[in-house]
């Protein structure tokens, strides 16, 4: 069954693209979308590039903070700030360009905090922790819009069923989201006993952890939506709240539908969420989504990769020979004689 789903799931990925991709060319069929794009783009003043720079940098900056949230739980402590950032900047570009299956980045986590003395144990719980705080982040933010404006989710009409686009049901959602994230704080301060979901044990971290993860998580997806909202038109722009809303749904649903980088998937839920303002800046904006958040790190995380990968082969090359001798001699007397 698990090679069945090694297969099934990269295929649904695919799939996911092909239709998403299919129903964009239909929406702009006709239009000649080139120069248009690259209007849309010159047109977008200067200011509003570099406040999309900075909310990038706010996200990834968060996103390092989720590593070190995981690393204080951990008791962890010699790590530096520099070379967390990199870990986490280099897995999350990787990741989230690649597709939900290694959403968490274990691998890469794995290779980079394995040479600095974890165990593959105290990875895999920084990893789930970090996927965790991503997942605790959603819900706040995502019960918070709802709470606020319930009828967000009506621009989602044809896609939603239409239980879920109903402004009562929505501020339900919204109430049960919020209350979920209240009963995993209350569990955290009042040291309640693990929570255990088909086997799978979820033990509440430390109050000062709870909180981080709780600053941290929104702080990232704020800056990723800010990134849209500044490259969008004053004019027609639904504001911030929405823009977030449209966000934490379509982003959400594109990582579920495991499609490399979301391709297709977010481009087309968000543009049909923003029936007010034109379809081609949104699009531009999305572009400009992609280039700040998703290529411009990939090729930054490539070159961190080749050169830790390189570090690693100079520290194997240049190696002491005797020393090695030496420790492996030692580990041989150390073992007890074989008696036959």
């Amino acid at each position: 069954m698990k090679r069945i789903l090694d297969f099934v799931w990269p295929a649904i990925g695919l799939i996911a693209v092909a239709v998403s991709i299919w129903l964009l060319y239909r929406e702009f069929r006709g239009q000649h979308i080139g120069p248009e794009i690259w209007r849309t783009l010159k047109a977008i003043p200067p200011s509003h590039y570099l406040l999309a720079i900075g909310s990038t940098l706010l996200a990834y900056a968060a996103l390092a903070w989720y590593d070190r949230i995981a690393l204080r739980h951990l008791g962890v402590t010699h790590i530096s700030w520099l070379f967390i950032a990199l870990c986490s900047f280099t897995t999350y570009a990787l990741a989230h360009n690649i597709g939900a299956t290694v959403f968490s980045g274990a691998m890469v986590r794995y290779r980079a905090y394995h040479s600095k003395g974890l165990s593959g144990a105290q990875v895999a719980v920084l990893v789930a922790l970090c996927s965790f705080t991503f997942a605790l982040g959603t819900m706040l933010m995502g019960g918070l819009v709802l709470v606020l404006d319930p009828h967000l989710l009506s621009r989602f009409g044809g896609f939603l069923p239409g239980v879920l686009t109903d402004a009562h049901t929505a501020f339900l959602v919204g109430l049960i989201l919020l209350g979920c994230v209240a009963t995993y704080l209350a569990g955290s301060i009042f040291g309640l006993k693990p929570l255990v979901i088909r086997g799978f044990r979820i033990e509440y971290p430390r109050p000062d952890i709870a909180v981080r993860q709780l600053i941290a998580a929104p702080l990232e997806l704020i800056g990723a939506a800010g990134i849209i909202y500044f490259a969008l038109p004053a004019e027609g722009n639904a504001g911030f709240l929405v823009v977030l809303a449209v966000f934490l749904a379509s982003f959400s649903v594109a990582l579920a539908s495991n499609a490399p980088g979301g391709l297709g998937v977010f481009e087309i839920l968000f543009i049909k969420a923003m029936p007010s303002t034109p379809q081609i800046e949104v699009l531009a904006a999305l572009l400009v989504f992609r280039l700040f958040y998703l290529i411009i790190p990939l090729l930054f995380s490539l070159v961190i990769v080749v050169l830790f990968e390189r570090s690693k082969l100079k520290e194997v090359l240049h190696a002491d020979p005797a020393a090695a001798a030496s420790a492996a001699s030692g580990r041989r007397l150390d073992r007890p004689a074989d008696v036959s």
